[in-house]
């Protein structure tokens, strides 16, 4: 319960102590991952521990019960032969298989770790969420018996997400279904990561393009102007994110006296920064230019901006009458992925365009 004489100021300050801790608590856990998913990729061979005799069981099962996909024996030892939604269940992918997809994931140019990721169980749901809003002033009262007005409340948001599933087919065939189970294994993970990556990029930059603001810039100043449309308090945690053609053109701007404009940044993962706001890029591939080749520049908070729900279900089904299948005497495998992406913060990033960025020239002036 809140005491009657805490002060608006405050509570705005246990409100900013704990969002800063939240931000601080984030970043944390982001670079502890990172580290850790380093960690195990650059580890030698002789420090590779073996799988337990459990995680063991639970690999070897599920190569068999792949294989029994494929041959179409597995369908017919469910019980259960939907999912929630009435779908085919199909072969869900086990918790380490999952990582081992997750790790590969983060090794491509996944717009996934930009955005905030809330992993659920459910297929629909809602989440509140406040907004950074204008708060005014207390109203002075100059008469003791003056009516004191209403204080304004916090500007709460309905965000409901609906968990939509997204499916790949690839072809299977008779040689790869005799091979060793590491080796079926790395195929599947490397093809589900790969369509993983490029099915929620989409599904994130669709987002984005809903997004209300998206500026034109044509020289450095613009680009300084981009910063100001994000709120203040939450510039510490913003950013730019741009591909390799916008990252490319911004590094050659020039000043006036031929200098590169973009600052050197050892902590910026591209080394890079603007204004002391770190560049991020994405491969053409993922963020692709616009409409004429206009070049994407946004600055914010994307984890403010947009939020992924992710079902954390993978399924996998499989045939080998539909999609030529039969005539070629292969079979082939869907992927299925379930997740909704969703808007939560409007203005918490700027999607901005830009052609060319001109070289800023001198401004001199005659003296008197």
């Amino acid at each position: 319960m809140l005491d009657d004489s805490v002060t608006v100021e405050e509570l705005q300050a246990i409100k900013n102590e704990r969002d800063t801790a939240k931000t601080k608590r984030d970043m944390f856990k982001e670079q502890y991952t990172e580290a850790r998913a380093s960690e195990v990729a650059n580890m030698s061979e002789k420090d590779k521990k073996p799988l337990t005799e459990s995680e063991e069981e639970v690999k070897a099962n599920f190569v068999k019960d792949f294989k029994n996909l494929v041959r179409g024996r597995y369908q017919n030892s469910l019980d259960s032969k939907t999912d929630g939604t009435g779908a085919d269940a199909g072969l869900t992918i086990p918790q380490d298989i999952r990582t081992a997809i997750n790790t590969l994931v983060r090794q491509y140019d996944s717009l996934q770790e930009y955005v905030n990721v809330e992993n659920v169980t459910t297929l629909t749901g809602s989440r509140v969420y406040e907004k950074w809003a204008e708060i005014t002033g207390l109203s002075m009262i100059d008469d003791e018996a003056g009516q004191i007005g209403n204080n304004d409340d916090p500007k709460l948001s309905l965000i409901k997400y609906t968990i939509k599933r997204y499916a790949g087919i690839s072809t299977v065939t008779n040689s790869l279904l005799a091979d060793s189970a590491e080796n079926i294994l790395a195929w599947l993970s490397g093809w589900i990561a790969k369509k993983v990556v490029v099915t929620r990029n989409k599904a994130i930059l669709d987002v984005i393009a809903t997004l209300p603001t998206k500026p034109t810039l044509a020289k450095w100043d613009d680009i300084i102007d981009l910063e100001a449309k994000v709120d203040p308090a939450i510039k510490q945690t913003s950013f730019f994110l741009t591909n390799t053609s916008g990252f490319t053109a911004l590094k050659k701007v020039k000043n006036a006296m031929g200098d590169y404009l973009m600052e050197r940044d050892v902590k910026s993962p591209t080394g890079y920064s603007i204004d002391g706001f770190a560049v991020k890029e994405v491969s053409d591939r993922w963020l692709a230019n616009g409409a004429a080749g206009a070049m994407p520049l946004y600055f914010g908070d994307l984890k403010q901006a947009v939020t992924l729900f992710d079902r954390q279900h993978l399924a996998l089904l499989s045939t080998n009458i539909g999609g030529g299948a039969f005539e070629t005497d292969t079979t082939k495998v869907r992927v299925i992925d379930r997740f909704d992406v969703v808007k939560t913060d409007e203005e918490a990033f700027v999607p901005a365009s830009f052609k060319a960025i001109a070289d800023q020239k001198a401004n001199l002036t005659a003296g008197a």
